[in-house]
């Protein structure tokens, strides 16, 4: 068995079960004297339950799978072009599309024995709206084997911060006619203050809801560091289990040998003392012999 082979036979399985098979995929190839293959699967995560139930979806709805990529790279190309018209329209199908794979997916996870909740079918939608962000992400959900779950990048490579929501609003109506008299100019100001307050207003939401996105995002960082010390303490407590287990099976064979070769002296040693005790006896019984000289 090759990495490759064992990689997608590994991130096929249930979750409780990945732990276990990855082990004796590794025990075996050490046995098969191919220590590197055998470091290289024991290195392999345990995927966590959203990236568990991101594969499934991957593996189960290969054609909903697909057009979702293919979502991903119209809607990068209309950003890439700044063509709002197209954008509005994928940011549209995008929203259903997301929505729809996302209950799918929670509904294949059911079906499989792990109802997800809220926080697993939010990891798992930010999984797919990263796909459609990135084409790295993209290529790296298609495959099937996240042990983690995908990050989405706020808005689009390559464009302003605010381009994205510019170009995926509605067009603008174009505003009256200019007038001549006062009152049009006086309303043209009032429009132009509340214009201003409004997006004042935008502003300072968009600061809270970002500050509160990067404040999940360190949160999440912190947690993937812990869960990743977490996952190397067991593996290297595996590993040291399966050290263990070789020495003791070492030192039980040698406890073997060395009593059977105590058994082996012990009978050597009963029957020198028989042989021993029957040689005085003879000795006794010649020396009380008379003496015919005597």
């Amino acid at each position: 068995m090759d990495l490759d082979s064992a990689t997608e036979e590994l991130f096929r399985l249930r979750p409780e079960e990945f732990t276990a098979a990855r082990d004796r995929i590794a025990a075996e190839a050490g046995r098969a004297g191919d220590r590197e293959l055998a470091g290289r699967v024991k290195a392999l995560r345990k995927p966590t339950l959203a990236a568990w139930v991101s594969n499934l979806l991957v593996r189960e709805r290969p054609d909903e799978a697909g057009a979702l990529t293919a979502l991903g790279q119209g809607l990068r190309e209309a950003h890439r072009k700044l063509d709002g018209g197209a954008l509005r329209e994928l940011s549209r199908r995008q929203r259903t599309v997301v929505a729809s794979l996302s209950r799918e997916a929670g509904r294949l996870a059911a079906e499989a024995g792990h109802p997800v909740g809220g926080e697993v079918q939010r990891e798992v939608e930010e999984t797919l709206h990263a796909v459609l962000a990135d084409a790295r992400a993209a290529q790296e959900w298609a495959a099937g084997r996240l042990s983690r779950p995908l990050t989405a990048v706020t808005g689009f490579p390559g464009l302003a911060p605010d381009a994205a929501e510019q170009l995926a609003a509605p067009p603008a109506p174009a505003g009256p006619a200019s007038g001549a008299g006062r009152g049009a100019h006086v309303t043209d100001l009032a429009e132009a203050r509340e214009r201003r307050r409004r997006s004042e207003e935008r502003r300072e939401r968009l600061e809270r809801v970002r500050e509160e996105e990067r404040a999940r995002q360190e949160e999440w960082s912190r947690l993937r560091e812990e869960a990743d010390r977490a996952d190397e303490a067991e593996r290297a407590a595996h590993q040291r289990v399966e050290e263990l287990t070789l020495d003791l099976g070492a030192a039980q064979d040698r406890l073997g040998a060395a009593q059977e070769a105590s058994h082996r002296l012990q009978d050597r040693l009963r029957a020198a003392d028989h042989a021993w005790r029957a040689a005085r006896r003879t000795a006794e019984a010649v020396e009380s012999e008379p003496d015919p000289d005597g």
